[in-house]
């Protein structure tokens, strides 16, 4: 592992005490970026922390309601004072709760787009807004949004938080738009069926309303009839492409989401 790949990275991942965005969390820090790992769990962010610090990186924890504008000011913030500056914003954060297509409730609507679509945006702008005041001098910036293959598809099982995948890759095409000028690029990464936390949750989720027979259906299944690669994936599988748009290496991207499913979505 290249441990200087990301030096100089200061870098603010949401949803980071746990799963996807704890390992990326680690991995950057291994590559010699700085983070701050932020969650609305304070404790699973301090273990976090904890484990990049024993393996000598720099790491802070931060508690964050992405839904909430202050929080999110006062993350940045922490970032900027733990480390000179903020270079790099992914809006890892996201949250799920399957109901079938008639059984969808107004609560079920806004808690899922409120955590996954508004918390985006408003990481988004908060970001941008530190970053334009930084100086396009001293970019590029990277902002990194966590989209889904549901942001090219849907299921009738789960058709909020495909909306809310779907305005991720909204914001990331119009945010590049937006930003470019700024010396700002906007892209992200569309995992598909990645065996952390969230997924145990909703693989229970799956077999209550009725959609599997049994716990662990849900990914087998899925593996064996949708995904070219015929295996679910783990969070190692995502850190690398999480990486390479955080480093140089995309310097000259925007606009994009990358597909980091086993071949489940052809675009």
């Amino acid at each position: 592992m290249d441990k200087t790949r990301l030096a100089g990275k200061h870098c603010l991942i949401t949803g980071a005490a746990r799963g996807m965005g704890a390992a990326v969390a680690e991995y950057y820090a291994a590559q010699g970026a700085k983070v701050c790992v932020a969650d609305l769990n304070l404790e699973g962010c301090e273990e976090v922390v904890a484990r990049i610090r024993e393996k000598g990186g720099e790491a802070i924890a931060c508690r964050l309601d992405v839904t909430d504008r202050e929080q999110m000011k006062a993350a940045v913030q922490a970032t900027v004072d733990a480390f000179g500056s903020l270079n790099v914003m992914l809006n890892n954060a996201g949250i799920n709760k399957p109901l079938m297509f008639l059984d969808i409730t107004e609560e079920n609507w806004h808690q899922i787009m409120d955590v996954n679509a508004l918390g985006c945006l408003i990481g988004m702008q908060e970001a941008a807004k530190q970053m334009i005041d930084q100086g396009k001098e001293n970019g590029p910036y990277k902002i990194i949004n966590v989209g889904s293959i549901l942001s090219r598809q849907a299921f009738d099982d789960v058709v909020p938080y495909a909306c809310s995948k779907h305005a991720i890759l909204a914001m990331i095409n119009g945010g590049a738009k937006a930003l470019v000028d700024h010396n700002i690029t906007v892209n992200g990464y569309g995992p598909g069926v990645v065996r952390t936390e969230l997924w145990e949750q909703l693989d229970k989720d799956l077999v209550e309303i009725g959609k599997f027979d049994k716990q662990g259906q849900s990914m087998d299944q899925l593996a064996d009839s949708m995904i070219l690669m015929k295996r679910y994936s783990y969070p190692d599988d995502v850190v690398g492409t999480a990486a390479f748009l955080a480093s140089q290496e995309s310097d000259y991207m925007t606009g994009q989401l990358l597909m980091i499913d086993g071949g489940m979505v052809m675009q």
